[in-house]
């Protein structure tokens, strides 16, 4: 069926396309040049409208055990908020962390067509997947989480060379069924078993004698000389703790001009001038951010209200478990490889700390020049549900908005911030890229992000609004692999994504060391902690999309 949208305004920053009025053509799921001569079955009115990509959430936590734990611990936030179910839809709940369907229903809703997990625990992948095989609509991926396995850190206290970290490496993410690599707090998870409670870059894991910075540069040098486009996905040392800008800054440095992708970056931005020993480092990180072209960020704002914070990082989740709201949280290990650490959270404009975090993120995405190199997340759920992309996105769009609300927080946090003088306010163009191509690029997704010819048809259709907002939380029209699947703002239709993986090369002699290890040490056997292709495709709704390496 040959489909054209016809006269709408292009934002395909992935062409060079920006606010261009003109045609979109598509036919059997990919979007083609326009052809000459033939019969349009459909054709949709867009004058008036304007047209992107369908947006792709590049971190997000939407598959794994944490987000079951955190469900679990929050009946409350269920009975909230249901959803019935239709003749379309199935039933769900959840305002901080949605069920797998209602996961996949809101993100279509706001013009999203893919979504990452940051954060797939290689030893419970399996659960990741399937899971991510529940939400439907979206394409999916994961980043393989290492940094804390026991494993890993045994071959670099035997300094074994880098051809043994990469083919490690290689294997793993080939056994999770994965497109890039994540590190969770360097060695900290894991030196937080032996009791250690914190760890700097340069501090040694007392029990194997490595430092983060050593983590860092090994893993990052693996997935560039493997051949991932998406660099090492990195959660820094002190997440949340006032100070951890210089950590972040030498972690910039450090990486001796890696490319390094720097994870919700706002929580790793913090000094300590005032008299509350707590302030922004925005400015700072963003001057290092526009100098070093090999990092990219993105932000993890923190928006008001209630969510759940859900992460890796056992060291600094008990840490701040004493903020839990309401007051109740889990903190657990998983197979000596990571920790895995659920604190529900209320964040606050009138709490001093909370109001100056929420200045931060939004200092960031303003300081920083290349919108490129920067990316809209609220890292779901820990700053906020990824349903708030629209007001943030406001936030970003319109200075008066913004300042409106800068005038309603924290007295204290309004003088201790320079949001008020920042003029900047983002284009179509900017947001296109930021949410679109330019996630695409980093994550390494040759045909997603874009509106060119031979593009998959995952395209987004907005009425163009002043009230940014109302414009990106009601689409008129959301097409998935050329499907239309949202109208006015609903799903009426529902398909199932297809899950994106890369597979580099490694020495298959790995296993045979691995399979002593896995003997001696893990509950799961070596054969069972590789998942098959045929356990993400049998079902018949789920696909692998393998891309190639650089």
């Amino acid at each position: 069926m040959l489909i054209k949208l016809t006269g709408g305004k292009v934002f395909d920053p992935a062409s060079g396309v920006a606010g261009v009025i003109q045609d979109v053509y598509f036919k059997d799921g990919r979007i083609i040049d326009i052809p000459k001569g033939a019969l349009v079955d459909k054709e949709y009115d867009c004058r008036g409208k304007v047209i992107m990509s369908g947006a792709i959430d590049m971190h997000t936590h939407i598959g794994g055990g944490k987000g079951n734990i955190a469900r679990t611990l929050l009946p409350e936030d269920h009975r909230q908020d249901p959803v019935p179910r239709t003749n379309i839809t199935r039933s769900g709940n959840g305002h901080a962390m949605p069920s797998t369907y209602v996961t996949g229903y809101r993100y279509a809703e706001m013009g999203y067509t893919a979504g990452f997990e940051p954060a797939v625990l290689p030893i419970n992948a399996r659960q990741a997947h399937m899971e991510m095989a529940d939400i439907p609509i979206l394409d999916k991926g994961g980043y393989v989480m290492l940094g804390s396995d026991d494993y890993f850190l045994r071959l670099l206290t035997a300094k074994k060379d880098q051809k043994a970290i990469n083919d490690y490496v290689a294997w793993t993410i080939h056994s999770a069924k994965a497109i890039g690599v994540k590190v969770v707090n360097p060695g900290g998870i894991n030196a937080f078993k032996f009791n250690q409670r914190k760890l700097d870059l340069d501090e040694q894991n007392s029990h194997y004698g490595v430092t983060p910075r050593q983590i860092l540069q090994v893993l990052a040098t693996a997935v560039k000389e493997l051949g991932i486009t998406h660099p090492l996905h990195v959660h820094g040392c002190n997440l949340g703790v006032p100070g951890n800008m210089q950590t972040t800054l030498d972690t910039i440095q450090g990486i001796g001009g890696l490319p390094m992708h720097l994870t919700h970056i706002q929580f790793h931005s913090y000094g300590t001038e005032g008299d509350l020993k707590f302030s922004s480092g925005a400015v700072q990180i963003a001057e290092a951010v526009n100098k070093n072209k090999n990092i990219t960020i993105d932000v993890g704002q923190i928006l008001f209200g209630q969510t759940v914070t859900a992460s890796g990082d056992s060291m600094r989740q008990h840490a701040n478990h004493k903020f839990a709201s309401p007051n109740k949280w889990v903190c657990m290990d998983i197979e000596c490889d990571a920790g895995c650490g659920v604190v529900p959270f209320k964040y606050k404009d009138q709490n001093f700390v909370n109001a100056l975090q929420w200045a931060i993120g939004l200092e960031t995405f303003l300081l920083v020049d290349d919108p490129w190199r920067i990316f809209l997340t609220t890292d779901h759920p820990n700053g906020a549900p990824f349903t708030s992309y629209p007001h943030l996105i406001r936030l970003l769009m319109d200075r008066t908005f913004r300042n409106e609300v800068l005038a309603t927080i924290h007295p204290e946090a309004q003088k201790m911030t320079t949001l008020a003088s920042i003029t900047r306010e983002y284009s179509l163009q900017e947001i296109a890229i930021m949410t679109r191509a330019g996630a695409a690029k980093l994550i390494g997704l040759k045909d997603r992000g874009g509106l060119g010819a031979g593009y998959f048809a995952d395209i987004t259709v907005y009425t163009d609004n002043t009230n940014r907002q109302a414009m990106f939380e009601k689409p008129d029209y959301v097409f998935k692999d050329g499907e239309l699947v949202v109208v006015d703002g609903k799903v009426i239709h529902t398909k199932w994504g297809t899950t994106h993986v890369v597979r580099p090369d490694f020495d298959i002699s790995v296993e045979k060391d691995l399979k002593s290890y896995f003997d001696r040490y893990l509950t799961m056997k070596l054969g069972n902690f590789k998942i098959s292709d045929d356990e993400i495709t049998e079902d018949g709704r789920g696909s692998l999309t393998v891309h190639p390496l650089v």
